[in-house]
């Protein structure tokens, strides 16, 4: 087993409300923050907490990033200076879109545009504001890249290459072209309804929102006293190398990826009490996602619970893999798995799953609360986490 890497802050803005308690509390208690056919974070007001140069020079989804980093970096104590040498820590920021200047719609240029609509800008919105002379960038696979952040970030602490990590994803994209163009592909709920795994599922609705977390090596977090909320132990990744948009339905690529996770984590499939599925609420990833899983995990997979919690939040994409890591950490550490919103009527095509319709509490392994978050992009990205509770 290769060593854990510690999670000692996280922040999160989401349709849910603006905080990683919000976030955690909610889904728990089986809220949701979907409105109107999408997913809005109704409850953040940029002007509440960036200044005005702050909100001008930054698109959306790096207000984003910026607020729920705000709140990962406060509650590890490094608001008041880094506990690591500045070149010794990496921010890595995940989006599958990236931003899209005001008033670009309407072909007006300003100095600003480019600079607003890279992929890259979140990850140097944070590195500037707080000093992180690591290297920074983006990652940019689509509905997996938030996770393939914190597995990039991961391997980078365990090499040593980096004391320390600032990382993440965010996205902040509910404009029309891109709804219509969902839509069009036929991917997005014409009900305006996010159900996955229900028999009567149809797609799902677009959300808005950024996740944050602060890695550090579990030697580095006790040395300084650090709280550690969790732990980053494996991670696996895999390309479907099938279609642009669909998965790969015989659910391979997705289950080797899910496996390597759990072996980089030293864990097997009997260990995880807890799995927060990609689960889009769309009939052809459900399908392939449930088949990986079983093929991954075997046996195993019909007694270990399971939700989706873009049934609540809506279909993040850049940004899911780390919400999700942070509402699975949430999980393990308060020993209560949230449900997949809504779910009334599992569809029985999917076979035994343990599918969680309420929440409920967590049974612990033989060590300590395991869970798995799996990540599945479009153009075939596959990023697994396993995590554990501190």
């Amino acid at each position: 087993m290769t060593s854990a890497v510690a999670v000692t802050g996280v922040g999160a803005v989401t349709p849910l409300g603006v905080g990683a308690t919000v976030l955690i509390d909610r889904l728990a208690a089986g809220e949701t923050g979907l409105g109107a056919g999408e997913g809005r974070c109704a409850e953040f007001d940029a002007g509440d907490f960036l200044s005005r140069r702050e909100r001008r020079r930054n698109a959306r989804f790096s207000q984003l990033a910026l607020v729920a980093a705000e709140e990962a970096l406060e509650q590890a104590g490094w608001l008041a200076g880094l506990p690591y040498p500045a070149e010794r820590v990496r921010c890595v920021v995940g989006t599958g879109l990236g931003g899209v200047p005001e008033g670009s719609q309407g072909g007006t240029a300003s100095p600003l545009t480019v600079p607003l609509m890279m992929s890259n800008s979140a990850a140097a919105a944070l590195s500037t504001r707080y000093g992180l002379g690591g290297e920074s960038f983006a990652t940019s696979g689509a509905c997996a890249a938030g996770a393939q952040a914190i597995g990039v970030a991961l391997a980078a602490i365990r090499r040593g290459e980096a004391a320390a990590a600032v990382v993440g994803g965010a996205e902040a994209v509910l404009l029309p072209l891109v709804r219509d163009s969902f839509a069009e592909a036929g991917a997005l709920s014409p009900t305006g309804r996010c159900v996955p795994f229900d028999a009567g599922r149809d797609g799902f609705v677009m959300g808005e929102g950024a996740g944050i977390l602060v890695l550090e090596s579990v030697e580095g977090a006790r040395s300084r006293g650090a709280t550690i909320l969790g732990l980053v132990m494996g991670y696996g990744a895999s390309s479907d190398a099938h279609h642009l948009t669909a998965p790969a339905p015989d659910g391979v690529p997705a289950a080797r990826a899910i496996r390597r996770a759990l072996s980089d984590a030293g864990v097997t499939p009997a260990d995880l009490c807890y799995i927060n599925a990609h689960g889009t609420g769309t009939l052809l990833n459900d399908e392939a996602e449930i088949r990986a899983l079983r093929l991954a995990l075997g046996e195993a997979l019909a007694s270990v619970p399971l939700s989706s919690t873009k049934a609540a939040t809506g279909h993040l994409f850049g940004a899911g893999g780390a919400v999700e890591a942070i509402a699975t950490l949430g999980a393990l550490r308060t020993g209560i798995a949230p449900p997949t919103y809504g779910l009334s009527e599992p569809d029985v095509r999917l076979g035994a799953v343990d599918h969680l319709m309420s929440a409920r509490p967590l049974s612990q392994g033989p060590n300590r609360a395991v869970g798995l978050s799996d990540s599945l992009g479009f153009g075939g990205h596959n990023a697994v986490l396993v995590l554990g509770a501190p």
